[in-house]
Order: structure tokens, then C-alpha cells, then sequence
């Protein structure tokens, strides 16, 4: 099975107990993936598609934006270490929320802002910090409506091998992600 190049911990689990999972979804999924890897109390990091209908969709599939998925981050945190609070935070400040159908220069369905809960706290949460966030880009003037879908994770399939912590593997790699700060 696959394993993090950086810890070895597998991917595809299995997870330890305690552990909860999120799916996160900021554009390119790449740069996305590592902001959340790099956090303490993350156990895992994957990446892959998720919020379509096609059943195990391909990367070339999936830009096509037919299949209806968004590129998103599989995170694996443990709530006693890291709050969610912690990482939405970093959701919503290391992108573009109000961007609609793209991130910076990636367009389409595919890149949509995107929060996909497995528990009901965590949908609150989630929908709580979006407030939250969109009061605080209208104070700073930033200006646009918060576009980020939130709703309860359907099914989630990994995404293609070399996907997968591509900037540990490719440190220079492009990734068009940019936060509003």
C-alpha cells in the first residue's frame, strides 16, 4: 500500500483511534496538501477527488470537470493535538475563499473552495468559521462573498500515486495557491 514519504504512516489507513478525518478542498491540491502536512497533531496527509458523481474518477477526468469533483486534501488529525479550529484557520487564510470555480490561475469545477465534514460538529464548526472568516474580509475590505461549499463528505478516492505529497517528492513543483492573509 501507499505509505507518507515522510513518516511512513499508510495513507489509506488504517487510522489510530481518536483520530478524526476532514476533506479540504483550496484549488490546486499539491501546495494544499502540504500546508496541512507540516501542521503538529496531522497524523496523515492524502490527496484526491471528492463532492462528484463519476465512481473512481481520473485525474484527466476529473479537469475536465465533468465528473463533478473537487481536488481535496484528505487530513487525519488528532483533536487532542490540533483542534479543527487550527486547521480552519489555515484553510480559509492560505487561499482565495471568494473565488468561485478557480484558484488564481486553475479554473474549473475542479478547484472549487470546499469543506467536507464526516460529523455533525464538524459541519457546524466549519459553517461557524466561514461566518466568522467572511466578517473578517469585509471589515479588511478584501471584499467578496465566500464561495467555499460545505456539506458532508461523500465518497472520497485517492488520487493517482504520484499525486501524492507531489511537492515532498518535487519541492519546485508549480501550485498557483495564494492567501488572502
Amino acid at each position: 500500500g501507499w505509505s507518507d514519504t515522510r513518516n511512513g504512516r499508510p495513507l489509506k489507513g488504517p487510522y489510530p483511534d481518536g483520530t478524526k478525518k476532514i476533506l479540504l478542498g483550496m484549488g490546486c491540491f499539491w501546495g494544499a496538501e502540504r500546508l496541512f502536512w507540516n501542521i503538529p497533531g496531522v497524523y496523515v496527509t492524502a490527496v484526491g477527488y471528492a463532492g462528484g458523481l463519476t465512481r473512481n474518477p481520473t485525474y484527466q477526468e476529473t479537469t475536465t470537470g465533468l465528473t463533478g469533483h473537487a481536488e481535496v486534501v484528505l487530513v487525519v488529525y488528532d483533536p487532542a493535538k490540533v483542534p479543527l479550529a487550527t486547521l480552519l484557520k489555515t484553510f480559509f487564510e492560505e487561499h482565495d475563499p471568494t473565488q468561485g470555480m478557480r484558484q488564481g490561475n486553475d479554473i474549473g469545477t475542479t478547484y472549487r473552495s470546499a469543506i467536507y465534514t464526516y460529523d455533525d460538529e464538524q459541519l457546524a464548526e466549519a459553517k461557524a468559521a466561514r461566518t466568522a472568516f467572511q466578517s473578517a474580509l469585509k471589515h479588511s475590505n478584501h471584499g467578496g462573498r465566500i464561495t467555499t461549499e460545505i456539506g458532508k463528505a461523500g465518497p472520497f478516492y485517492f488520487a493517482e500515486d504520484y499525486h501524492q505529497q507531489y511537492l515532498a517528492k518535487n519541492p519546485n513543483g508549480y501550485c498557483g495557491l495564494r492567501g488572502t492573509g
